[in-house]
């Protein structure tokens, strides 16, 4: 059986968001698509088996962290992520720059690349857009991501200028070391913060460059959902039309719903993960905290609305007891339950962009997420 050949396929449009296919080596992924973080190659709370039950397509593992931790050399040995972390499905690779950003204090940057000390144990390490992408093709993703220099916020427009264009400068880098396989795909990465000259500039950048898909990056990073919707809007009209779009690191519901309006087909975020750790669940009426004593003799679901095992076989003063018992049980069917509400919600947003009523089906889950007091439901 032949590999497909990697390629967005456009179905229709509903305003401007937008319904379509990402064929890769490992399957098709039907956008628009919401991917769970798989960091260290795995969901975390998760089996693979039960993120697929979810309605999850696609994953997102992190070359940073695979690279000092079991290392790219031993995955490629032991058959590549897929077979490694038991996910036979598409998976999405960050490059490392976000970590870039994020490990400020123990790194040094040039025009070469970014040298670093782990954080595990403090040894000299060393990311340039080649070992980038040679690692991410290791791990054997099927879309590899550029390296770039995440942006920090705030930023000056000098500061974010300067940014850019070591951005680009690997971005083209990032390119000629890529090999073309069949089914594989490589994004570039938009950058420019909220400055809407660099961001055209950016985008234009890329286009010339040439990529199989394009991110926008530097968001979600402090500067609120309107700044960010504001800059996603004059970004996204510089994009091609046939490739596909992905916001990075986003988001909560309404920033999906609310980016999805605008043109994106791909989104990923620690946020349905980290809060069902922590007790927090998302719901199609607001936000609960499952640990607050409210909840300790609720006999209903989190949300009655969810097909989740979570909400079909267990209460919410059970989850309740979990957190408050500290059992590890709590974590993982609340993170089961909010990814399957992420799920829901980009399954009912794919149905409406089919029958052009986005407008509606997106407002009507705009308006349960808004109900008041998230403690009150």
């Amino acid at each position: 059986m032949s590999t497909p050949k990697f390629e967005y396929q456009a179905l229709g449009k509903s305003g401007l968001a937008r319904r379509g296919r990402l064929h890769t080596a490992h399957g098709t992924v039907e956008l628009p698509a919401f991917m769970p973080v798989g960091t260290q190659a795995t969901v975390k709370a998760m089996m693979p088996e039960d993120v697929a039950a979810t309605g999850a397509d696609m994953i997102l593992a992190n070359t940073y962290h695979l690279t000092l931790r079991p290392g790219a050399d031993i995955v490629e040995q032991l058959g590549g992520l897929h077979k490694f972390m038991n996910w036979p499905g598409p998976i999405l690779t960050d490059s490392g720059g976000f970590q870039v950003m994020s490990l400020s204090k123990l790194r040094k940057l040039t025009d070469h690349g970014v040298t670093f000390q782990s954080h595990l144990d403090g040894n000299t390490c060393e990311l340039t857009p080649e070992t980038s992408i040679e690692i991410q093709r290791q791990l054997d993703a099927d879309v590899t991501m550029v390296l770039d220099e995440c942006t920090a916020f705030p930023a000056t427009e000098d500061v974010a200028a300067r940014s850019l264009d070591l951005s680009m400068k690997w971005a083209k880098r990032s390119k000629d070391a890529f090999t073309d396989r069949p089914g594989y795909g490589l994004f570039g990465i938009v950058q420019g913060s909220v400055y809407p000259d660099l961001r055209e500039q950016s985008a234009t950048a890329l286009t010339e460059i040439g990529f199989d898909g394009y991110a926008i990056g530097g968001l979600a990073v402090g500067e609120g959902q309107d700044m960010m919707l504001e800059t996603l809007g004059i970004t996204l009209p510089h994009l091609p039309e046939n490739k596909a779009r992905y916001l990075m690191g986003v988001g909560t519901p309404s920033d999906l719903i609310n980016a999805v309006a605008l043109g994106v087909d791909m989104f990923d975020c620690v946020m349905p993960t980290r809060s069902g750790r922590t007790g927090k669940a998302f719901t199609r009426r607001g936000e609960i905290n499952m640990r607050n004593a409210r909840h300790a003799k609720d006999p209903r679901p989190i949300d009655e609305n969810c097909a989740c095992p979570a909400c079909a076989d267990y209460s919410r003063a059970y989850i309740h007891h979990l957190f408050r018992a500290e059992e590890m049980l709590g974590g993982m069917l609340l993170t089961r339950h909010n990814l399957h509400l992420y799920q829901d919600l980009m399954a009912d947003l794919r149905a409406s962009i089919e029958t052009d009523t986005f407008s509606k089906v997106a407002k009507i889950w705009e308006t349960g997420l808004k109900i008041g007091d998230i403690e009150a439901i």
